[in-house]
């Protein structure tokens, strides 16, 4: 039941993250994070009448949780998203980690002032002063003025959204390698938080106070992980920094599994705070700066997704294994599995940070068109024909590869590439868009960094003019006897 408070703190970013993330992506981040601050401001002021009346019950308590982190959920995509809103690029890695730190300064301060309000004025008293915390940032987010570039296309529907974030991630290989290793991690890691009580009152014989005073060290240890990435990032590669936190959390895990001693217990959780936040922050960060702004919600909620899901996962699968064999087996266990995390990165490295410029590449111009199409006009089909020398056709099909990739990756469907017969240098590339201003949106989804292929591509073009491109709608043509048929089906019924 204890560790299943951390589960349904976690289980609603799991649910609802992705559709947070859509939502980000197309609607104001602002007032977004408002609907959220003020939904768990309005929760928690319940939660603090249920428990001044008493009325508290353990699975109460736990829908209580629940219902808070849908708020989280519906808040952090956009909170992670809005890091990037409000300093340039090159300041997106200290700007999240200084935002990591942030939270766990509270992690470390939270528990003790927490402890000594339980202690002098009871539970209620402490979710009092937690509905107060509310309107700080309330008052923060509702001052805030962020400058929002207009979009001249409609929004996508919540579905649309959803699928192009699915389809981002799925075509991106380094964002899925820092997707799954963020759930192992999570899966691991969440054994010590979920079971810290049970080291507090079992293994070392202590009461809140000492419990406190443990979740102090983890958010201290997190600190001084936040201070120490920047310098670990300088000196060591990006799997390199994620080995040592999986490797870290393995032997804090270890040590607090062993111990019946305070000291020494304290002194693993600093090790196992400062480990959490250089993994998390790292998987945030490579997100971050791996993803164009007009899908990073998305990009960092189906990130946030899977660790979150390790996490609520590995709480309850913790929580059961400590009620049969105990909270030391468990923790140790969660050591060993921190340690395959870490043999993982021989086949999953995370990737490096890179100077990839993730602008809009700006390149497109909407043509001009003779039929009078609508938006929502569709399907539309495009057909792009080069003139490839036989020579460079190994490179040709190398490079149009890495353009089926991005193709597919910002919307595109039905990709092709054909060659003539007739005219074996003739090659065509095809690709469908649902509608008309999907097709639009494709082409605006393309960054700076897109810009390579396509101009390595074009310079194999030795045609006389730019490569040729047919922008078609598709019909259907219904024989009469299909109509009349219809027809009759339609009286009959």
């Amino acid at each position: 039941m204890v560790a299943l408070v951390q589960a349904s703190t976690a289980l609603p970013i799991m649910l609802f993250s992705l559709v947070s993330g859509a939502l980000a992506d197309n609607f104001d981040r602002r007032r977004i994070m408002l609907v959220a601050q003020s939904f768990m401001l309005g929760v928690s002021a319940l939660m603090t009448v249920f428990a001044y009346l008493g009325l508290i019950t353990p699975w109460l308590l736990l829908a209580f949780t629940f219902l808070l982190g849908c708020g989280t959920a519906l808040n952090n995509p956009s909170w992670q998203a809005s890091v990037g809103d409000l300093v340039p690029r090159d300041d997106v890695a200290g700007a999240v980690a200084l935002n990591s730190m942030g939270f766990n300064i509270t992690r470390s301060v939270g528990p003790a002032i927490g402890g000594m309000i339980v202690a002098a004025a009871g539970a209620a008293a402490a979710f009092a002063v937690n509905t107060m915390s509310y309107f700080a940032i309330i008052f923060a987010l509702a001052r805030w003025r962020p400058s929002i570039a207009p979009s001249t296309l409609p929004r996508e529907t919540l579905g649309r959204a959803i699928g192009a974030g699915l389809r981002y991630v799925a075509m991106s290989p380094n964002i899925g390698k820092v997707v799954f290793r963020g759930f192992f991690f999570g899966l691991a890691a969440s054994a010590v938080l979920a079971l810290l009580p049970f080291v507090a009152r079992d293994l070392v014989g202590g009461g809140p106070l000492v419990y406190g005073v443990m979740l102090g060290s983890f958010g201290v240890g997190a600190i001084g992980g936040a201070l120490l990435s920047g310098r670990m990032r300088e000196v060591l590669s990006s799997e390199g920094v994620a080995r040592w936190a999986f490797l870290g959390f393995a032997v804090s895990a270890g040590i607090i599994g062993f111990s019946n001693n305070v000291w020494s217990t304290n002194a693993a959780l600093l090790i196992s705070g400062a480990c959490w936040v250089l993994a998390l922050s790292l998987f945030n960060m490579t997100v971050q700066l791996s993803t164009p702004r007009w899908v990073v919600g998305r990009a960092m909620s189906l990130s946030q997704t899977m660790t979150f899901a390790g996490i609520a996962g590995g709480s309850w699968m913790w929580g059961l294994a400590a009620e049969q064999y105990g909270a030391d087996n468990a923790l140790f266990a969660s050591g060993v599995l921190m340690l395959l995390g870490a043999a993982l990165g021989l086949r999953f490295a995370l990737p490096e940070f890179t100077s990839l410029n993730l602008d809009p590449l700006n390149r497109f111009s909407e043509p001009l068109l003779r039929l009078d199409l609508q938006p929502r006009s569709g399907p539309i089909v495009i057909m792009i024909d080069y003139n490839i020398a036989e020579e460079d056709v190994p490179a040709f099909l190398a490079a149009m590869a890495e353009r089926r990739r991005i193709r597919i990756r910002d919307g595109a469907g039905q990709w092709a590439l054909m060659r003539d017969l007739e005219n074996p240098e003739i090659w065509t590339e095809s690709y469908h868009t649902p509608t008309w201003v999907e097709y639009v949106r494709h082409n605006q989804r393309r960054t700076q960094a897109d810009a390579e292929v396509s101009d390595r591509i074009r310079s194999l073009h030795r045609g006389p003019a730019d490569p040729r491109v047919h922008r078609m709608i598709e019909r259907q043509t219904i024989p009469p006897q299909a109509i009349t048929a219809h027809k009759t089906q339609m009286e009959m019924h």
